[in-house]
């Protein structure tokens, strides 16, 4: 006999100003199962768990409770029917403790004063009961990020909330914490939770979902359990016919996917140490080079350095010691526009504040940084006629979703805007690349179709500086990866050593805490 559904979304419809979010979208969740929620950007999948906590207000539908119907208006509403939600970017207070940020907002045992033993027995006791190891009394801002979404899910637990929504958990965690996390859901569904798991990571899915969901631009598209799903079914039912699975990188074996590293010096950094303008020490002592045709991954978690290494690299800031060389003479002091000059190009970290003008047109963003250089520029003057041809071969190559060159930057999605710097990058001849992030935001076709760049661009001898958040990212096709801990490199692996789990040690600054 099938299991009565505990929660039903049924015809939800969402959308804003012109563009359809939800589309008559149908949703079910059974008793301690996971349930994998998945969908490239865009699909509508946290829009539609932010209508089930209340976060959105959807335009139609319904939401059924163990088949009553229900109306949710707020996440107070939500937790009051039992359902929580533990976001991408965690709600917390950093210089609270840990017991503090569980326990906010919501009723304690004595008011007036600090005394919160009875809360902090109960969550001592959710604790044992979940497999849940955590000092109460620790100061969030000192914690790793696997211990910070711990927070989170026993701040869920603590108001005694029987589903619980998962957004992209698994961003910024070492893989021993992705498994640590995993271990910690199924404690959770054999105690009687229900567990949505928003993701666009296939083998999550594979790994720890019972079934798995897929929504594309807003639509249900297909439902299956972990023994119906394979990754090329889900890839189709994610992407469509927009991706040909036997030309891509992302699905043939690494070492095919690999590029093929030269024996000539484009990049090397020596001693490179960096104490910004309040005195904290950013960078300690960097060194290591790059040869042509070589992608070079540097793995870390996020703010660990990558991003002060690329602007140094970059020239948006200056060494505080060290030297820098690029194909055997110093650049350490040249500017930023000498680099670019020189052969550099730059996917920066951030694209909202980085290398990315709102109010200017799409051509100029596309521009943007090389626009004195030819075919765009000749003796000081703008040839925007070129600007123009080549703005709408750029449009069409990297499928810009916009009005034409001259549509305002501001009005681009997210992901639009990252294809922007993408098709601004990839589009100068380069000795050197260095790509922070470059394929966040983006959806399946369009990663494969970075990789595919990243790859040509390294069998024309061009190096790469890829610095990524995302270890699976790096695995596929770096010829080497350096691990960034506190703004130290503390290792370098060739291919052939390539371990995930040593690269998670190495992030989690193991080695460096016990010596």
């Amino acid at each position: 006999m099938e299991q009565e559904n505990v929660l039903q979304m049924q015809q939800v419809n969402k959308s804003f100003d012109r563009v359809v979010a939800l589309c008559d979208v149908d949703f079910e969740l059974k008793p301690r199962e996971i349930l994998g929620l998945l969908g490239g950007n865009g699909a509508g999948k946290t829009t539609l768990m932010n209508i089930l906590y209340g976060l959105y207000r959807a335009d139609s539908g319904t939401i059924l409770l163990k088949g009553q119907p229900v109306t949710i208006h707020s996440p107070r509403d939500a937790i009051r029917q039992g359902i929580g939600m533990v976001h991408q970017h965690f709600l917390q207070i950093n210089n609270y403790t840990v017991l503090e940020n569980i326990i906010l907002g919501s009723k304690v045992s004595h008011p007036l004063s600090a005394n919160y033993q009875v809360e902090e027995a109960a969550i001592k006791e959710l604790c044992k009961r979940f497999g849940l190891e955590i000092d109460l009394s620790a100061r969030v801002e000192t914690l790793p990020m696997g211990t910070r979404q711990k927070v989170e899910i026993l701040k869920a637990l603590y108001r005694g909330v029987n589903i619980l929504i998962l957004d992209e958990p698994t961003t910024n965690l070492i893989p021993q914490e992705v498994d640590s996390l995993f271990e910690t859901l199924k404690i959770m569904v054999r105690e009687g939770l229900s567990i949505v798991f928003i993701t666009h990571k296939l083998r999550e899915v594979l790994s720890i979902c019972d079934r798995i969901t897929v929504l594309r631009e807003g639509k249900n598209v297909v439902s299956l359990t972990r023994k119906e799903a394979s990754d090329e079914a889900l890839v189709r039912a994610m992407v469509g016919d927009k991706m040909d699975l036997e030309k891509s990188v992302m699905f043939t074996s690494h070492a095919e996917s690999s590029a093929v590293a030269g024996s000539q010096e484009v990049l090397s950094l020596e001693g490179v140490s960096l104490i910004s303008q309040h005195k904290i020490q950013q960078l300690t002592d960097i060194s290591f080079s790059i040869s042509s045709g070589e992608i070079f991954g540097v793995a870390g978690v996020a703010g660990n350095g990558q991003r002060e290494l690329a602007e140094v690299v970059m020239g948006i800031q200056s060494v505080t010691s060290g030297k820098i060389n690029f194909n055997g003479q110093e650049i350490t002091t040249h500017s930023t526009k000498e680099r670019i000059a020189e052969g550099f190009v730059y996917v920066p970290e951030d694209r909202l504040s980085d290398g990315f003008l709102n109010k200017a047109s799409v051509a100029h963003n596309l521009i943007l940084g090389y626009h004195n250089l030819e075919p765009y520029s000749k003796k000081g003057i703008i040839n925007w006629k070129n600007v123009h041809e080549n703005s709408r071969k750029m449009i069409s190559e990297y499928n810009i979703k916009t009005t034409g060159p001259d549509e305002i930057g501001g009005n681009l999605s997210g992901g639009n805007i990252q294809r922007v710097m993408i098709a601004r990058a990839f589009s100068q001849p380069s000795r050197l690349m260095v790509a922070h992030n470059p394929t966040r935001g983006l959806d399946i076709p369009s990663m494969d179709f970075v990789y595919q760049k990243l790859l040509g661009n390294s069998a024309t001898g061009t190096a790469t500086l890829l610095l990524s958040e995302d270890l699976d990212e790096l695995l596929l096709i770096c010829n080497r990866i350096a691990v960034m801990y506190r703004g130290k490199v503390v290792g370098i692996l060739p291919r052939e050593k390539f371990e995930k789990y040593e690269i998670g040690r190495l992030m989690s600054g193991y080695e460096q805490e016990s010596k």
